[in-house]
Formats: structure tokens, C-alpha cells, sequence
């Protein structure tokens, strides 16, 4: 197997190296906060630069588009450099990642844009979905390392951004479904009704979901709340999909997307960095202040 480049040790992307360290590829490391998040059997590097020159491919785990076009124009200017290829599996949006593919091809370097969907414990199951998109040299040439990355992968379109719509309109539908649902499991517990019961039944009816299913389950009600994906971070890819989508639309960001956006901001304000399930319990206290203030209005 060949040596890979990663940069970007966080949750997701420690993970993802540790499943390339599984599958036999070599993996050379980077990450501005240190070797924390260092899968055993990877080697950590001094730099972009470093792993630009010692490495093919390269992929990318960082938060949002400003770092990885940093990341990218290293890459670009970096001398003797070996790399010809970049995976992103960064969710930065269609505009940055169209930017970043262009800045790239201009130092002959060859872009995949391959965000991913399932969380930290979806990575290390290997259930995670890789969803791709890129040129056909371009896929052929990385389907070892995206094949090392998760079992699950899937091929959505022939340029960079399509994979990066495709992820935001996912993060949309997961953020307002777990935001609908606490809410509705906020209501239905506050009239005595018990958790655990509410998601049986909801999970045999038409109301599931993601967030019934998993999020719930094994965070909400376990009282976890350790999903490795911060609520700074939904806040930030709901704002990357009301924006495609207004620009798309002429302007008009949709009927619902404004309002679940509100939502995470508002949560995301109140506290920042908090592991996203925990607007379960963030949104059962608005509830329960709304009934208080009721109760003392009434006569």
C-alpha cells in the first residue's frame, strides 16, 4: 500500500487516518495542534510542506474552507513537492471547494472533493458514507485511499462542489430533524410521558429518523451526549447551505432553512463548542421556561 498524506488530526479526521493505518497504507500526518489526535501507526510530520514532498495523495480534515485553502496554497507552492493529488473530506461548501479545485489545477495538482456523513463512530465502524465527486483520472487515481477511508463510498458527480451540495443538503436534513424532535420529545415528556417509550414508539412510526434512531438512543437518553461533532460546527454548515442556496434561488434562502439555521445559531451562541445532541437538553429547558412563564401569567 502507499504512504498517505493527512492533515487535520480532529475527531473525524484522526479516525479516518486510523482507518488508513488499518487497511496497510503507510500515513504521514499533520496538524497545527500537535500529535493529540495521532492514530497508532502513523508517523507526524513538521508540516503541509513535509508531507507535500514525501507523499501522492494527500487528504484533507480541517474545519472550513479558509483552512483549506491555506492548506491548498502550501501545497501549491511547496518545492519538490510529490504530491499530484488532494481528498477533501473537509465540509467547506460548493464556492470554496470549486475555489480550492481551481487553485490546485493551476499547480498541476489534481482535487477530489469527498466530503463524509455518519460521524466520529460511523468512522470507526467504517459505515461512514464517503460521497465523491471529480474527474475520472482524478477519482481512479485516489479509489485506493477512499477505499481505506470507509466500506461505504459512492461516486455523485464528475466535478468539485457537487459532493459539497450533496453534504450540505444532508447536514440540513439531519440538523432539522434533531432539532424538530427535541422538540417534540421535550413536549411529549413534559406531559409524563417516558423517553425511552416516546422513541420505541416513534422509531416504529412514521417520525423516524436519524435523530430517533441514533442520535437519541445512544446520546440523548444515555445521557452521553459524545457524538464528536460540535454544535460551532452544524452552525457553520447550515450558514454554507443557506447560502448556496439563496445564491442559487436569486437571493431567497427557502421557508425552512432559515428558521432550523436560527435555531443552531442561537444554540451554538448560547454554548459554544458543545457536542451537537446536546440541543436535546438545551431545547428542553426553553420548553420548560416557556410553561413556567405560562403558568405564572394564567389567573
Amino acid at each position: 500500500m502507499s504512504t498517505v498524506g493527512f492533515i487535520g488530526l480532529g475527531n473525524m479526521g484522526g479516525a479516518l487516518a486510523a482507518n488508513l493505518v488499518q487497511r496497510g497504507h503507510g500515513v504521514l500526518a499533520y496538524d497545527t495542534a500537535g500529535a493529540g489526535g495521532l492514530p497508532s501507526g502513523a508517523a507526524m510530520t513538521s508540516g503541509v510542506a513535509e508531507v507535500a514532498r514525501r507523499c501522492d495523495v494527500m487528504v484533507l480534515s480541517l474545519p472550513d474552507g479558509a483552512a483549506c485553502e491555506k492548506v491548498a496554497r502550501e501545497i501549491a507552492m511547496t518545492a519538490g513537492r510529490r504530491a499530484t493529488h488532494v481528498v477533501d473530506t473537509s465540509t467547506i461548501g460548493v464556492a470554496a471547494a470549486r475555489s480550492v479545485a481551481d487553485l490546485l489545477a493551476e499547480a498541476g495538482v489534481g482535487y477530489v472533493d469527498a466530503p463524509v456523513s455518519g460521524g466520529v463512530a460511523g468512522a470507526r465502524a467504517r459505515t461512514l458514507m464517503v460521497m465523491y465527486a471529480g474527474g475520472d483520472e482524478a477519482c481512479a487515481r485516489v479509489e485506493p485511499v477512499l477505499v481505506g477511508l470507509s466500506d461505504r463510498r459512492r461516486r455523485v458527480g464528475d466535478r468539485p462542489g457537487l459532493a459539497q451540495a450533496l453534504k450540505l443538503a444532508n447536514n440540513f436534513l439531519s440538523a432539522t430533524a434533531l432539532c424538530a424532535t427535541s422538540e417534540a420529545v421535550a413536549f411529549a415528556c413534559a406531559v409524563g410521558l417516558d423517553m425511552a417509550t416516546v422513541l420505541d414508539v416513534l422509531n416504529t412510526s412514521s417520525g423516524r429518523s436519524a435523530a430517533t434512531a441514533d442520535k437519541f438512543p445512544h446520546h440523548v437518553l444515555t445521557g452521553r451526549y459524545a457524538s464528536g461533532f460540535a454544535n460551532t460546527l452544524m452552525a457553520k454548515d447550515l450558514a454554507l447551505y443557506l447560502e448556496a442556496v439563496a445564491e442559487q434561488r436569486g437571493g431567497s434562502a427557502g421557508q425552512v432553512g432559515p428558521v432550523t439555521g436560527r435555531v443552531w445559531d442561537e444554540f451554538a451562541t448560547a454554548e459554544p463548542g458543545a457536542d451537537f445532541t446536546r440541543i436535546y437538553p438545551y431545547t428542553a429547558r426553553a420548553h420548560q421556561e416557556v410553561l413556567h412563564d405560562s403558568a405564572e401569567e394564567s389567573p
